[in-house]
């Protein structure tokens, strides 16, 4: 958690000014950061609010009774920005998911300076059936070995019960024959998406037929 602190400012969530984020005010330089110590490391997308992410807080916010008193999975956390939405939201309990220790971290962070509880799992639950209620999902869609992994597990999800929503703002592998729940023109960093605004969906997958 220090790594976090010591290369983010808080601040609100451009889109959901409920939240504020531990983010990153340069992000190359955290880019470059994340790498000084040799090793292999993610990208810090932890430090950053993605347009899919905060599509998905803002929808949870908005709609409270998707998420209130169920059990939620934010799946690939980041930031743990939509497991503190969905917390401020009523959900419980909340688990934020990712395999980067730095993003549970954030997450960690965040949901402290947001005043909720969130649990952390650092695991690859991809592979695996445990049931939540709702499960979230913003910006899985960004690569082909992200998306086939991950739209089995959120079909699996959906079959099981589950209410699955993805944020995504027309990411190259987003997949076909989901539901549209709602659109939003979300703010970005510029640095990141090369545009100021991303129009992004909120889509609900449902189960394989």
């Amino acid at each position: 958690m220090e790594f976090v602190h010591a290369h983010t400012v808080p601040s609100p969530v451009p889109f959901v000014p409920e939240v504020t984020l531990h983010q990153a005010a340069e992000p190359i330089a955290l880019w470059e950061a994340t790498e000084a110590g040799g090793a292999s490391q993610p990208p810090p997308f932890w430090a950053f609010a993605w347009a899919g992410g905060q599509a998905l807080a803002r929808h949870v916010l908005d709609d409270p009774d998707l998420v209130a008193g169920r059990s939620v999975l934010d799946l690939a956390t980041g930031s743990g920005l939509v497991a503190v939405a969905a917390a401020l939201a009523g959900a419980r309990p909340v688990t934020a998911n990712d395999i980067d220790p730095l993003s549970l971290a954030a997450a960690q962070a965040n949901a402290q300076i947001n005043g909720v509880r969130v649990e952390a799992v650092e695991e690859d639950l991809l592979d695996t059936d445990e049931q939540f209620g709702v499960v979230l999902a913003g910006d899985v869609f960004y690569s082909r070995e992200m998306a086939g992994r991950v739209l089995p597990f959120l079909r699996r999800a959906a079959g099981r019960g589950s209410l699955v929503l993805v944020g995504d703002p027309g990411r190259a592998y987003l997949p076909e024959g989901l539901i549209e729940r709602a659109v939003y023109d979300v703010p970005v960093n510029e640095e990141l998406e090369s545009v100021a605004i991303r129009r992004t969906t909120v889509w609900q997958v449902v189960a394989a037929r």
